[in-house]
């Protein structure tokens, strides 16, 4: 049973900045759950319906809260709550520049829609890349909304927030990978010649890369439009950044 406590911890966990304060962030579902268990990422409650807990083993050191699905309503992000929700630790993740010689780094600048960010770190993990460095405008990867929409690859993502432009300024001196950008008036990624290892940026849903990060871009990339296949009048505007970013990902995995 659900103690008030209980329901008053949970429930501010919703806002970014009592996940700050508790250094704790939810997730929902019996999938996204069931990796956390077995992930790196440490699980401290697990609030489940009986046949969750009846069916997947759980560590003892986890505190487990048998709940009903009335009471998992009153504390889930969900529309239609799902059998289990459990509380775990924020990871601490140290940005340590030797680990990005010879990988591939999706970088994200002022990504601000949570479906987006949660799409953009499935799409990372997806395409073997295990780190992620984030602008501090970007939204918060702890956020309910992005953990659901990564469907487990939270557990398995390094996150990293820092101001991007110190971190280039340091990078042009001390590591020295190639940065491309995704910008709209690149060469087509499909004829550029691509690296093993490097940074990609990804910008905003709407403005794009900022432009004081612009002098740090090494290689200006983009994904050419086939509008003009169409027998309509006009063209596509753009592309969502987490479709754009997984044409680019899978482009430099191709190669």
């Amino acid at each position: 049973m659900l103690s008030k406590n209980q329901l008053k911890f949970v429930n501010s966990l919703k806002q970014k900045k009592f996940r700050e304060e508790h250094n704790s962030f939810t997730a929902e579902g019996t999938k996204i759950v069931s990796e956390l268990l077995h992930s790196r990422i440490k699980v401290k409650q697990v609030y489940a319906s009986a046949d969750f807990l009846n069916r997947i083993s759980i560590d003892k050191s986890i505190e487990s809260v048998e709940v009903k699905i009335s009471e998992l309503e009153r504390i889930s992000s969900l529309t239609s709550p799902n059998e289990v929700l459990a509380v775990c630790e924020i990871p601490s993740c140290e940005l340590n520049k030797n680990e990005l010689n010879d990988k591939l780094t999706l970088v994200l600048d002022n990504i601000k829609d949570p479906g987006n960010l949660g799409t953009l770190i499935r799409i990372a993990d997806w395409f073997g890349i295990d780190s992620i460095i984030c602008s501090h405008e970007t939204a918060d990867a702890f956020n309910p909304k992005v953990v659901q929409a990564t469907m487990g690859s939270i557990a398995r993502i390094k996150l990293h927030y820092t101001d991007l432009a110190d971190f280039f300024k340091k990078n042009n001196s001390d590591i020295s990978l190639p940065v491309y950008g995704a910008l709209l008036e690149g060469e087509s990624i499909y004829g550029k010649k691509l690296t093993a290892s490097g940074f990609i940026i990804i910008g905003n849903e709407s403005k794009g890369i900022s432009n004081h990060l612009l002098p740090y871009i090494s290689d200006k990339i983009s994904i050419p439009s086939f509008s003009h296949f169409k027998s309509a009048a006009g063209e596509a505007e753009s592309l969502n950044a987490a479709i754009a970013a997984a044409l680019i990902c899978s482009e430099f995995r191709r190669r």
